[in-house]
């Protein structure tokens, strides 16, 4: 793809762009001094580029019909073979279509990007391929990752796994779904704004956000660097503490793995909860939205733990409700710059940049009407906002994260995790082919309130089932000190083997 010395008429049409008056002679003399910088494009144009190798064989695989696809929950079905011994030998993994499996489609939910075929494999296959695990394939997530719900895929909506005809939560659907099912022993998923834990939360899974950077986001499409998380969904904590093993720590690649602390997981997991205090955040409970069965069964879980032995306490955190407003910019504008605008990757940070990746997602910008009405609204506030504001919303909410960190820090201090509802609310009716956009949109965003702050402040937070109502799982999730997921696992074991959560 060999770089062109532009026209005198692009010049002349890039500099209207960019607010520049040229005269024709202006334009002339600019373009006469380009010459250096198109050689110097070509020349990193013919250079190999610098990716990883890829090793483990795999073929492109195969698009499930219904019959081995009743919740629309798989992609593309390929068997990749790991090493075959190590920690994970034996388990099954799918992975969320926006993380990058070489020779393997993938399209991120959306008809724009449909037909991409990725030429490197991301950090996290690598691990868990050489842990000796099975990847099985790839599974649907949301368009773009834009929606909690399980509707906005342009191969239409996952099913919840325990309803059909409910949503099975976003934005890594069919990740939570196959697990859900018994279908794979484990799924990556993605968290941008509860992307894990709202999926383990409406199907009944258990999923983990860890500290911002503690998993390599290497090789998984981006939305916005500041609150990019990727991490496991699994039926069991020991098995998710296991699979966390191998997912965590530098890859040496993503910038986003600064200060990065990991453990030995598995060896938190029998230490029970005698001792640890545990903070009921209050603001956690009682949201508009929220469904008394849900914040009933939180409590009951809240007292569960009690009985295990673990101090119970409420505690207040005012800002914890401030959180989504906080989200709203670093969200909306970043994506729009990041993912969108900037191809992808956008600029001005340590990154692998899968070029072949930026190439094909530019051309969404010819097909721009595919796109889902969640990404529509999403871009379309974050373009406004950046157009008559410029950057400085983006910038004081990146600010205000710092406040909002230090006060969970503060109850933090006190307490060893914070416990609230994942969701305020169970799993919804799937809306029809044919709903209103505003019931398509606000099913995509109206659980975000516990899940989404967490995402900015950066704490690990994970959800555990704790209940079913109406045939439908309810998610407990405990919110730790940063870089202390053994401890959040220590507490999520202790419940899970205190009974059978389907019960409770």
């Amino acid at each position: 793809m060999a770089v062109q010395m532009p026209t005198e008429a692009q010049v002349k049409s890039i500099a209207e762009e960019l607010g520049f008056t040229l005269s024709p002679e202006d334009v002339t003399s600019f373009r006469g001094m380009m010459g250096d910088y198109v050689g110097a494009y070509n020349i990193v144009d013919k250079m190999p580029d610098a990716l990883p190798e890829v090793t483990y064989p795999r073929t492109p695989g195969y698009r499930p019909g219904p019959q081995e696809n009743p919740l629309n929950a798989w992609y593309v079905k390929s068997t990749v073979k790991g090493s075959g011994t190590g920690p994970l030998a034996g388990k099954t993994v799918a992975l969320k279509d926006n993380v990058m499996l070489a020779g393997v489609p993938m399209m991120n939910g959306s008809s724009t990007l449909e037909g991409y075929v990725p030429d490197v494999d991301a950090t996290v296959v690598t691990r868990l391929l050489d842990a000796g695990a099975t990847i099985t394939g790839k599974v649907h997530c949301e368009c773009f990752c834009l929606s909690g719900g399980s509707h906005t895929s342009a191969l239409g909506p996952v099913h919840n796994p325990r309803k059909m005809g409910y949503s099975a939560g976003g934005s890594s659907s069919g990740s939570a779904a196959v697990v859900a099912t018994g279908e794979v022993d484990m799924a990556i998923g993605g968290d941008q704004g509860g992307s894990i834990r709202i999926p383990s939360a409406y199907s009944g899974t258990v999923g983990m956000k860890g500290t911002w950077g503690l998993v390599p986001y290497t090789g998984v499409m981006p939305i916005e660097i500041y609150f990019d998380h990727t991490g496991p969904i699994t039926r069991t904590v020991a098995d998710n503490a296991l699979f966390m093993e191998t997912l965590a720590g530098p890859d040496g690649y993503d910038s986003r793995q600064t200060n990065c602390k990991t453990a030995t997981y598995t060896e938190y997991l029998d230490k029970g909860v005698a001792g640890l205090r545990i903070g009921v955040l209050k603001e956690g409970f009682g949201h508009p939205v929220s469904e008394p069965d849900v914040d009933e069964k939180v409590m009951a879980a809240a007292r569960r733990f009690e009985d295990l032995g673990a101090t119970v306490e409420e505690v207040s955190i005012p800002m914890h409700l401030t959180g989504p407003a906080i989200w709203a910019p670093i969200g909306l504008e970043g994506l729009t710059q990041t993912m969108m605008l900037g191809d992808g990757y956008g600029t001005s940070r340590q990154d692998l940049y899968v070029t072949s990746l930026m190439d094909y997602h530019r051309g969404w910008r010819r097909r721009a009407d595919e796109l889902s009405e969640t990404l529509k609204l999403t871009m379309l506030f974050g373009a406004y906002a950046d157009k008559m504001y410029g950057k400085r919303y983006y910038g004081k909410a990146v600010n205000l994260t710092g406040k909002l960190r230090a006060a969970y820090d503060a109850a933090l201090e006190s307490y060893d995790m914070l416990l609230m509802p994942t969701l305020p609310l169970k799993a919804t009716k799937l809306p029809e082919p044919d709903a209103p956009r505003e019931e398509y949109c606000m099913r995509a965003f109206e659980m975000l309130s516990n899940t989404s702050p967490f995402n900015i402040s950066h704490h690990p937070a994970i959800s555990v089932p704790c209940g079913l109502s109406d045939d439908l799982p309810i998610g407990m999730q405990l919110v730790g000190r940063m870089w202390e997921e053994g401890t959040l696992y220590q507490a999520a074991n202790a419940f899970e083997q205190s009974g059978d959560w389907t019960t409770f």
